[in-house]
């Protein structure tokens, strides 16, 4: 007879381990697939209509978190013992609950930022941001993080919290362009109109620089690109030149051809780039 009852124990415990492993086996299977879904759906409708991803990156995560809650919280109830494990440890989880929910404020926190974050959209998907010292474009936003693709190709996953607590610069949030904003030596004695002719005329030449004028600027023959002296130093003359690129890639491109074409330019025009200049007292 407790041979009897073994066999059936036994048998009624495989079925249990069975209907655990299809239900968990099933919700995986499930959640890919709500996943691959709404990414090819999202994806559509924001080529369709032209909409933000933010925001339903977010719903996304959600809907595929609920899931996979769910799928495991049904194959736990499969399982009579799994089940009576788990009133057990509700019936006297006050402490440990204490416990979990101080170590999950930072899980937490990292949530609701997410939620804030697509709700408010400080930057969306594909924006170009910068997060502290990590500048990039915005692959994903889930809701524990965001995850950012720099310009060496690598991917910076950064918290929400830690976004929601910092300052994000969004350079393609509104407007993209960008001024890039230069500064020039030279020396005291050098021709500082030539100087200032010279960095407009290369500057408006090269390829990446733009006119933002307006027509009433362009009437009040407000140059394209403004070049002004800022200061003396103790050995030259400090020049800043500000021009206008379509976007920050564009503006570093640019930055780097002036300082060689300047460089050209002056040595041709006779004009000193001075070194800099210190004096050193020692006592004899």
């Amino acid at each position: 007879m407790n041979n009897i009852l073994d066999g059936t124990q036994l048998e009624n415990n495989w079925q249990y381990l069975l209907t655990f492993l299809i239900i968990l086996a099933l919700t995986f299977i499930l959640g890919r697939i709500v996943k691959a879904i709404l990414n090819r759906f999202f994806n559509r409708s924001a080529e369709l209509i032209n909409v933000d991803l933010s925001r339903y990156n977010i719903i996304k995560h959600l809907l595929v978190s609920a899931i996979y809650v769910i799928g495991i919280g049904l194959a736990v109830y499969s399982m009579p013992t799994l089940r009576s494990l788990s009133l057990s440890i509700f019936a006297g989880a006050g402490i440990m609950a204490a416990i979990i929910g101080f170590a999950s404020q930072k899980a937490f926190s990292n949530i609701i930022s997410g939620i804030f974050i697509a709700i408010f959209k400080p930057f969306r998907v594909d924006d170009r941001i910068q997060v502290g010292i990590h500048v990039g474009i915005v692959e994903d936003i889930t809701l524990r993080h965001t995850v950012i693709r720099n310009f060496e190709n690598k991917r910076i996953v950064i918290p929400n919290a830690v976004i929601s607590d910092d300052t994000v610069t969004n350079f393609t949030i509104i407007d993209e362009k960008i001024c890039k904003i230069m500064e020039f030596r030279i020396g005291l004695s050098d021709d500082i109109a030539l100087a200032k002719s010279i960095i407009q005329e290369t500057a408006i030449n090269h390829p990446k620089c733009i006119d933002v004028r307006t027509a009433q600027q362009i009437a009040e023959n407000i140059p394209q690109v403004i070049v002004r002296v800022i200061s003396w130093g103790e050995s030259c003359i400090n020049l800043r030149a500000w021009i206008w690129t379509r976007n920050p890639p564009d503006a570093f491109e640019l930055g780097c051809d002036l300082y060689e074409q300047v460089k050209y330019r002056f040595d041709d025009a006779g004009i000193q780039i001075p070194p800099p200049h210190r004096v050193v007292l020692t006592k004899a």
